[in-house]
């Protein structure tokens, strides 16, 4: 089913279907739902990833005694700042904030439930957000190189270092 967006409408998520069908996507002016939101949710809960993961980095810094008093003041209100900022993009693409989260399957989810991770603390089934705040406490280097040639000619060599970590280098 192809979609087309309505002209001359106020509201930026309507759309119509081209092909004759009974299926309509935000048409009406009742509330929608998360999966027809489009890529809000997904955006939102990247950002909500990154909120997250510099929140947990912050704790782990406080707690090693690395911020001074007026460092700790300002990442608090610029971390507050960013969470009601997504909290009012919640509400304006009508998302519950408790819905921004992916399950990954097997890999677990993005984020942890609400209140069962803390920094530094193990859990018995660790979300994304946790492996990667763990990563990025530990640090990790990644080292490659790649050869993208035709005919047995090497056209293109790119050699690649990634060092990735909380830590100043």
């Amino acid at each position: 089913m192809v979609y087309t967006p309505v002209e001359n409408s106020n509201d930026f998520l309507t759309v119509i279907p081209v092909e004759n069908s009974n299926e309509f996507l935000n048409t009406s002016p009742k509330k929608k739902s998360n999966n027809e939101t489009g890529l809000a949710p997904l955006l939102l809960t990247v950002l909500e990833l990154i909120r997250q993961l510099m929140e947990a980095q912050i704790i782990r810094r406080m707690e090693e005694d690395l911020l001074s008093e007026s460092d700790l003041e300002r990442t608090a209100e610029s971390l507050q700042k960013l969470e009601e900022q997504i909290l009012n993009l919640c509400q304006i693409f009508d998302i519950d904030p408790a819905d921004l989260n992916i399950n990954l399957g097997d890999f677990g989810t993005l984020l942890p439930a609400s209140g069962s991770y803390y920094p530094g603390e193990t859990g018995s089934r660790p979300s994304i957000l946790e492996l990667l705040d763990r990563l990025l406490n530990t640090g990790i280097v990644v080292d490659g190189e790649i050869d993208i040639g035709v005919a047995q000619l090497d056209l293109i060599h790119a050699k690649l270092r990634l060092v990735l970590t909380s830590k100043p280098i």
